[in-house]
């Protein structure tokens, strides 16, 4: 990570008094320990303190933080189910394919047996041909009988293939919905997680009154601007929004349709984000009527006409990477470490974002949150 944005880090931590700290379960209740500290056990509170508003805040997005890692990777397992579910599909149908092949194969070895028992009574043809008064004739016989064998041979191979394959098809078919039942109940237990932490931040909501929210808000309203400034002052946002001119001849000519191109869905990408501003935020959730922070993004770029992993953690792993001050608007924001959170770049030092749980779509100064760095959809996947 660069100075920058460890600076950036540091800056929101020193406003919120020791980021990720643990408040008094009094005054914030949280249901579960904190996930980025594990074991740590809350500071006793003196009799009838009040927690600062910096400590209200700072808990506060402990858990909004816990909440979205949660459900991204809910979210990475409910892709992965639903490819399962492709592919379980796809077996069954290859193997429905191959019982029914195996069934024509069975009734041509069962013609060939029935035929074979029916001639079976005769004198062999070597012995035929040696006492046949026309040994042509006896001859263009063997060559039938001959044809016969090898036709018996072949459809003796296919069954035995057949056969093969189908248990084949069948192994691979009852491994894939193990493996499918397998993910459901993963995603299962994940989707209760994301439920408790929901639950925790509803109860520390509820628990803060109107002037303890007002406080906090204003407080996280100083610490995103001082973020900013920081990241504009040290040149880390882009200058201006407009891509880079294409190289002049041939070859910038084929850049330059490529760099529209490219520019179109990038434009695609901002224009749908933007027009989602106001719907709810709902953790699982890719539209069309609610989002959460990578549902958003995913959708926005493939109603461009550009496919982007789902999640933001793979966003980030498999999309090219791009520096802050090369940003164009459509590119990727990912935030915090672990890549937990994701917002769209519209230019001008702004983002389109689904927050977080209680939110809505909004348009947040780019430094809303500790930022980990940029990618942008359609130049490429990394794998």
């Amino acid at each position: 990570m660069s100075g920058v944005l460890l600076r950036l880090a540091g800056t929101a931590a020193v406003a919120a008094q020791a980021v990720l700290a643990p408040v008094s379960a009094a005054a914030v209740p949280d249901p579960r320990p904190s996930v980025s500290a594990p074991g740590a056990q809350p500071a006793p509170a003196a009799p009838g303190a009040q927690p600062s508003v910096a400590r209200l805040l700072t808990d506060l997005q402990r858990l909004y933080r816990e909440t979205e890692r949660a459900t991204e990777t809910y979210n990475a397992t409910t892709e992965k189910l639903e490819r399962q579910r492709a592919e379980v599909a796809r077996l069954d149908e290859e193997l429905a394919r191959a019982r029914l092949a195996l069934r024509s194969t069975r009734l041509d070895a069962g013609r060939l047996a029935r035929q074979q028992y029916q001639s079976g009574g005769g004198l062999g043809p070597y012995v035929r041909l040696l006492l046949a008064r026309d040994p042509q004739h006896a001859l263009d016989e063997g060559h039938v009988i001959g044809e016969l064998a090898r036709e018996r041979a072949r459809t003796v191979a296919r069954l035995t293939g057949a056969e093969r394959r189908q248990d084949a098809l069948a192994r691979a078919a009852r491994k894939a919905l193990d493996t499918q039942l397998g993910l459901a109940a993963r995603q299962k237990r994940q989707r209760d997680d994301v439920r408790t932490r929901l639950a925790g931040v509803e109860r520390a909501l509820a628990a803060l009154t109107a002037d303890q929210l007002a406080a906090v808000a204003r407080l996280e309203e100083q610490q995103v601007a001082e973020a900013q400034r920081e990241l504009t002052t040290a040149g880390a946002l882009p200058a201006g929004d407009r891509p880079a001119a294409p190289a002049a001849g041939a070859a910038g000519a084929a850049g330059a349709a490529g760099a529209a191109g490219a520019a179109g869905a990038a434009e695609r990408a901002v224009r749908y984000a933007l027009d989602q501003v106001g719907k709810p935020y709902r953790w699982g959730a890719a539209g069309p009527d609610a989002y959460d922070c990578s549902g958003l993004t995913s959708r926005a770029w493939v109603r461009a006409g550009v496919a982007v992993p789902r999640t933001s953690q793979e966003q980030w792993a498999r999309l090219a990477r791009v520096p802050l001050d090369r940003l164009r608007p459509g590119d990727l924001v990912v935030y915090f470490p672990e890549a937990t959170h994701v917002a769209m770049y519209v230019g001008d030092g702004k983002v389109v974002q689904a927050p977080r749980p209680g939110g809505k779509v909004k348009v947040s100064p780019l430094a809303s949150h500790p930022v980990l760095g940029a990618v942008r959809p359609g130049t490429g996947q990394l794998g």
